[in-house]
Parts: structure tokens; sequence; C-alpha cells
């Protein structure tokens, strides 16, 4: 089964996007440059914009369909998601971001905390504010809490773009580490091709808002 089923069209302003693919492996790269609407996908598949027109299956679920008029809110699309800035909570310690998900669902404790913590590094930051943390820790809680909020899909929208190339360096392992021990079905949007040739099994090159071609990578 596929993680990412897309089809849409979407009218803001002067941009047109009309694109569709399917998500092959269990990573998939929206590639290419700055405004050709990667970030746009993302959020249509999140739910967090509506298409004029269009479908969209996240692991076999259709969230998004205007023929049966199937339109389910972000929250129930099951994503996790990752921004560029981490945008974790300022009040709340790493330990309570990563557990925010659960806490909001008042969920138990999620089975995988432990071997979340361990994977990303950051047993060592868990009573911390993230005041207090450098930008590839606060990415690294953030995508913990992405995936311990037991997401159906989880989405990247250039997760290391707005940290420095040292740090850059730094987390990129770790996320390496993830797509090949957690099962969870990804989407990385990035305009950097060394970033996606290390994550992905799949390419989706997007330029002007349309899918211009679609690259296997080996395993």
């Amino acid at each position: 089964m596929s993680g990412f089923e897309f089809r849409a069209r979407l009218r803001l302003g002067d941009f047109l996007l009309d694109a569709e693919f399917t998500g092959e492996g269990r990573v998939t790269a929206l590639f290419g440059p700055s405004g050709s609407g990667k970030s746009t996908i993302l959020r249509l598949i999140a739910g967090l914009l509506k298409p004029d027109e269009g479908r969209i299956v996240l692991a076999g679920r259709v969230v998004f369909d205007t023929a049966t008029r199937t339109n389910l809110s972000p929250r129930d699309r099951h994503v996790g998601l990752v921004f560029q800035d981490g945008l974790l909570f300022p009040h709340l310690s790493v330990r309570q971001n990563l557990l925010y998900g659960p806490w909001a669902r008042r969920s138990p404790m999620p089975a995988g905390f432990d071997q979340t913590v361990e994977i990303l590094d950051i047993a060592g930051l868990l009573d911390r504010a993230p005041r207090h943390l450098s930008g590839g820790e606060r990415q690294r809680v953030a995508i913990g809490r992405a995936l311990l909020s037991d997401p159906a899909v989880l989405l990247m929208d250039e997760p290391v773009a707005a940290i420095d190339q040292e740090r850059r360096a730094e987390i990129l392992p770790y996320l390496e580490t993830l797509t090949r021990e957690w099962p969870t079905p990804l989407l990385y949007v990035s305009h950097a091709m060394a970033e996606v040739e290390r994550l992905a099994q799949q390419i989706i090159n997007i330029r002007d808002g349309r899918v211009m071609s679609v690259e296997a990578l080996p395993a």
C-alpha cells in the first residue's frame, strides 16, 4: 500500500498548482526550487489548505475527494507535521512537548517513547525548556513530537533549512536512522538534492506547480 495518493488543482492568485503523484517508497521527497509548490502540496495533504478539485489518500484512507465531498479535518487526517522552525510550545518542557499528542487525546504513554528518545538522542534534554535548546536540538524534539503523535503519515517541510550547516550535518544522520527504523510513511519537502538522495526512495520533481518527473532511487 502506498503512503500517498495525491491529485489536486488549486489556484492561489497568479499561481496554479495542478499536480498528481503516488508515493511508492516509504520516504517520498518533493524536490524543486522555492516557489514551485512543494509546501503547498504538503499543506493540502495536511488539510491546512483545500484544493479546488482533487483526491488525496493517506495510508489507504481517503481524506479528501471532491467527487464524494470528503474533506477530513487536519486532526482527523492523523498526520505528523514538522516545519522549518520546530514550533515547540515554549511553556512546556521537552518531555511535555514530546507527549503533547497523547496528552491531547488522553492516551497513555506511547510505547515508542523510549525508542524515539534514543534514536533522536534527546534523553538529556527532557527536562529543558525549548529556549535552552540549539536549533538542531529543537528540530530533533519537533520530529520526536510528530512521531509520538502516532501519525498515519509524517510530513516534513524542509526541516533542516532554517539551521546552520554544522547543525544540519548533525541532524541528518538522525533522520537517516528514523527512515530506516520507523515504519511510518514520510513525505519530505526539500530543495537540496544531497538531502533527498540520502533519505528518499522516490523523488517527485516539482516545477511551477506541476510534477515534471518521478525518480526511483536504489535502496
